[in-house]
């Protein structure tokens, strides 16, 4: 990021959490500074969605803290805080496995994220006052701005449970965007593309960090995409970090090699 200093954003410390005597996630320590785009990576059963519920707040951590930065600089413990309180200071996730309204339209899909940015109040919705009109066509322009961003705007009457899987992943990376986060989490966003479309999404991801001064923490299985786009990779395996550092160093690193195949090798692939 042109070799400037960047402030922290998010900082943890010493996470842990474990269900029903079984550790999922030991020791796991980070910081992700402002504007950077870093990939949580590892094999399957890692711990990486774990991570990500925790720093959503969909799951509270055993021990550990977790500090987050908004934008206005303002610091907060987000360890206990519930998934709609982390939102509305600033951190926007998607999931794995995709959680639309499938039988909203594609336009109220993001409108229903824009909830926490509308200005009227009961009484302008109760009796239409002028207020609820103009309120309702700003939202409008922001969710239908979202839509022409991701390329799906022709789309917005139809129900998003009919759109192909690639447009679904866009449709949930823009519901994400519309709560206007400084911190991104985007959980496996390639899963179920094909070579094409995850192309087009690395470029998107790229697009979309600097459009909207994003920090962006990515988990995916994909490692074209992970390491074309990624500045700096966390490697996790049965829930503690094996590795950190720079996409070109991570790939020959003889622990994170032997945590994918199994067996020595002279990088992974490429």
């Amino acid at each position: 990021m042109n070799g400037e200093t960047k402030e922290c954003i998010l900082q943890v410390k010493n996470l842990s959490i474990v269900f029903g005597g079984l550790t999922a996630v030991s020791d796991f320590s980070c910081e992700l500074k402002d504007g950077e785009l870093v990939g949580l990576i590892g094999p399957n059963g890692a711990g990486k969605t774990t991570v990500f519920n925790i720093l959503s707040g969909l799951y509270k951590p055993t021990t550990g803290t977790i500090t987050f930065r908004n934008r206005e600089g303002t610091l907060f413990p987000v360890e206990n805080k519930t998934p709609a309180a982390l939102n509305r200071i600033g951190i926007a996730r998607t999931f794995q496995n995709i959680r639309l309204f499938g039988n909203l339209s594609v336009e109220d899909n993001v409108r229903i994220a824009l909830h926490s940015q509308r200005e009227e109040n009961p009484i302008d919705v109760l009796f239409r006052l002028k207020r609820f009109y103009i309120d309702e066509e700003r939202i409008t322009e922001r969710a239908d701005g979202l839509l022409e961003l991701f390329r799906i705007l022709h789309k917005k009457h139809e129900p998003a449970g009919s759109l192909p899987y690639g447009e679904q992943r866009k449709l949930e990376i823009a519901r994400a965007l519309a709560a206007h986060p400084s911190l991104l989490l985007l959980d496996e966003p390639a899963a179920g593309m094909n070579p094409q479309e995850t192309r087009e999404l690395m470029e998107l991801v790229s697009f979309i960090r600097k459009q909207f001064r994003l920090t962006i923490l990515l988990i995916e299985h994909d490692m074209n995409m992970v390491m074309g786009i990624c500045e700096r990779l966390i490697v996790l395996d049965y829930g503690r970090i094996i590795a950190e550092g720079v996409p070109a160093n991570i790939r020959k690193n003889p622990a994170v090699i032997k945590a994918y195949l199994g067996s020595e090798a002279a990088a992974l692939p490429a």
